[in-house]
């Protein structure tokens, strides 16, 4: 059955169909994904898209959907005290948006709808999640006392970090695409695989379901800073490993300059996958 067969068809029979094409036509995972991200996410981010797509969603709703949940997860760390189930709820919303955030790349691709605005959209989403997180997180904690006045600087430079990250991962991307290179030479030095792992640190999931610890703080904070010290360690290696390369590549053709085409995220970073 066809997708568009599938979709007037309704129900279960557009759910099925939905599933199998989009297990067969998967983007090629990036070999720097993080685990969680390319193993769980995108499988996850799977399902939803073929629920999605049965209910007749675009991938621009699938976005707002997706910014709902991660939100909401969001403003429920400012809004109450650190808690075991309070962390629960956090985590759970924040994977789910993240699985969400899959979701509409996929559906996009199955549909062949997306667009630049729909792109533009989901990085919008993406920028502002890295960011408002551990600022948010940063604010519950000073709210209810929850740590030491000093422990504060740590979720505040998570906030420099994964900004930062966040743009240099997506300009160095757009930097390799306009001179014809689409992955860094060394990602054939050692198997995919292990990359993925290497990078866990640094795998937003990862991120996610680490509140599940938040009713116990010390152990949380402990893990938190584990995490953005791992980062941001990645975060210098990888800026100087980014600069060399990009010094010897050649300049980009004439009439193609950066301003002429939105930057991407590698996919399974944060951006539709």
């Amino acid at each position: 059955m066809s997708v568009r067969a599938a979709f007037n068809a309704g129900g279960f029979p557009a759910y099925r169909s939905a599933l199998v094409q989009l297990g067969g036509a998967q983007k090629k995972a990036a070999r720097s994904a993080p685990a969680y991200s390319r193993y769980v996410n995108r499988r996850l981010g799977r399902y939803l898209a073929a629920l999605s797509f049965a209910a007749g969603l675009s991938p621009n709703a699938v976005t707002g959907i997706s910014a709902v949940f991660t939100f909401a997860g969001i403003a429920l760390l400012m809004l109450f005290p650190p808690s075991l189930w309070l962390g629960v709820a956090v985590a759970l919303l924040l994977a789910t948006g993240y699985a969400l955030d899959s979701a509409d790349g996929q559906l996009a691709r199955l549909t062949r709808t997306g667009s630049p605005a729909g792109e533009w959209l989901d990085h919008i989403v993406d920028a502002v999640k890295t960011s408002l997180l551990p600022l948010a997180l940063a604010v519950g904690l000073y709210r209810f006392d929850a740590v030491p006045k000093l422990m504060l600087l740590v979720p505040l430079l998570a906030a420099l970090v994964c900004a930062v990250l966040f743009f240099s991962m997506m300009l160095t991307e757009q930097l390799r695409r306009q001179r014809g290179v689409e992955s860094s030479a060394d990602d054939s030095r050692r198997p995919s695989w292990v990359r993925s792992v290497l990078v866990v640190p640094m795998d937003y999931g990862l991120l996610c379901w680490v509140f599940v610890l938040y009713g116990a703080v010390p152990v949380f904070m402990t893990v938190y800073t584990v995490i953005l010290a791992a980062t941001a360690a990645f975060l210098v290696l990888a800026s100087v490993k980014w600069f060399r390369e990009l010094s010897v590549l050649p300049d980009a053709p004439r009439g193609r300059h950066l301003r002429e085409s939105g930057p991407e995220t590698p996919s399974d970073a944060g951006g539709q996958q």
